[in-house]
């Protein structure tokens, strides 16, 4: 599967059924090219002209199925949710 791919499907959580968002990147474990975690940002402010105070960083262990156009985890949001450094 191609990162691509991945930006087109959008993230749902089993733990509250809540959606999270879409895919908007990962972290790939250099040594192996294993993906480590997936990157999803939180959702953007005042209409979409502000990116978002925070993102959902999931580990891969945290995904139950990936379909035709959405994934699936089973995740506590607080516990994947970090602050954005802002530059």
């Amino acid at each position: 599967m191609r990162m691509c791919d991945l930006k087109q499907k959008e993230v749902i959580n089993t733990c509250d059924c809540k959606k999270m968002g879409y895919v908007d990147d990962v972290n790939l474990d250099m040594k192996t090219g294993c993906v480590k975690d997936i990157i999803v940002p939180g959702p953007s402010r005042f209409f979409s002209l502000i990116c978002s105070d925070f993102e959902y960083i999931i580990p891969f262990q945290c995904i139950v199925q990936v379909g035709d156009d959405i994934i699936i985890v089973r995740v506590k949001e607080e516990d994947v949710k970090h602050n954005c450094k802002m530059i």
